[in-house]
């Protein structure tokens, strides 16, 4: 791997960028993912950081960037929210109200800047958000074209262990690909991942590029994204922040349950891993455990044809008439309600 220069801009860059070059027989995208911390309980300044890596992705020539899991909201790693099953403190709701005012309406003011970020950098964008829906957060991922505009959104249809606690669950609604000029785009988030058959839904949809944002960086991790992407034959963009404690607030304000003793502020609490792999299963840059970085590769668009022909896990490769999935793609509401009128402003005092 080169570390590609920076460009002439009147700042320095925040780090190198991470590079590995592609196949120019064959048309190309180029694609960064960013390995970086959330500016925790601060949302403007996390949007600030996020507008900074995405103009140097820019300069170097990127055309899609996808950011990692829950950056713009956090991910509360190492938190319990006060939680014990049959009770919750009064200093794990204020922690939880606390993250609620982090997080961002969909559609709402935050939304926009982003769209306005992705074309005022010609960019598309995919972003790790955490989405807040009324009272109830969801961890989703938002999608911006390369003309600023806002074009749909995945929410996690799984959290996995503890999230549950804080994140709701995601339905078959918001599972989207989206054709784009540069490839067909969606995302799955971290361990939802594992679950084939929302895999195999995103297959059927002809997903080519398959962002995989997570809060995992282990090992183990990069075993799984080998095999989605040889699995769909599809490119894998997987994209983890690189966090130390002193990222997080200091205590008592956030404590990491079980393990705040053993930290110093520049214990390394998220490792990164962040990667980029062919369907052929080809690493083209990363895992990075490093630091912060912009990891970029050039995508031969080329090898999802030459991946299909050995494998299509939809196509030649299936035997619908043995085995075949139901996806219930409509939304799911707590109340439906007959008549328009039924809101909270129709309701008379008595």
């Amino acid at each position: 791997m080169a570390l590609v220069p920076s460009p002439p801009v009147n700042e320095s860059p925040i780090f190198a960028e991470v590079d590995m070059g592609g196949d120019s027989s064959s048309p190309t995208v180029r694609a960064t993912i960013v390995q970086a911390s959330t500016i925790f309980y601060d949302t403007p300044a996390t949007l600030d950081k996020a507008e900074r890596l995405l103009a140097e992705a820019a300069g170097y020539g990127s055309q899609l960037v996808v950011f990692p899991e829950a950056f713009v909201g956090g991910y509360p790693r190492g938190s319990n929210f006060g939680v014990t099953i049959g009770n919750r403190t009064a200093k794990g709701k204020e922690e939880f109200r606390k993250y609620h005012a982090s997080a961002i309406d969909v559609p709402g003011p935050e939304v926009d800047r982003l769209a306005a970020m992705a074309g005022k950098y010609k960019v598309y964008l995919v972003m790790g958000v955490i989405e807040r829906d009324g009272y109830t957060l969801y961890c989703s991922v938002l999608f911006f074209d390369s003309q600023g505009r806002y074009l749909g959104k995945h929410r996690k249809v799984m959290p996995t262990a503890l999230e549950r606690i804080i994140w709701g669950f995601g339905d078959g609604s918001t599972i989207p690909v989206f054709k784009t000029p540069i490839g067909k785009i969606g995302a799955a988030i971290c361990w939802e991942n594992r679950m084939p058959l929302l895999r195999t839904a995103m297959y059927a949809k002809g997903i080519e590029i398959y962002c995989a944002p997570t809060a995992d960086a282990r090992d183990v991790w990069q075993a799984s994204m080998t095999h989605i992407a040889v699995e769909g034959g599809c490119f894998v963009l997987s994209a983890n922040q690189f966090c130390r404690r002193k990222d997080y607030p200091p205590p008592p304000e956030y404590v990491f349950s079980g393990t705040e003793d053993e930290l110093t502020p520049d214990s390394v609490v998220c490792a990164g891993g962040s990667v980029i792999i062919s369907p052929s299963g080809t690493v083209l840059a990363g895992p990075n455990y490093d630091g912060e970085a912009l990891i970029s590769a050039d995508l031969d668009l080329g090898e999802i044809t030459r991946a299909k022909f050995d494998f299509d896990v939809v196509g030649h490769y299936s035997r619908s008439e043995v085995l075949s999935l139901v996806v219930r793609d409509h939304p799911t509401t707590a109340a439906t309600f007959t008549s328009s009128s039924s809101t909270t402003e129709g309701f008379q005092k008595s």
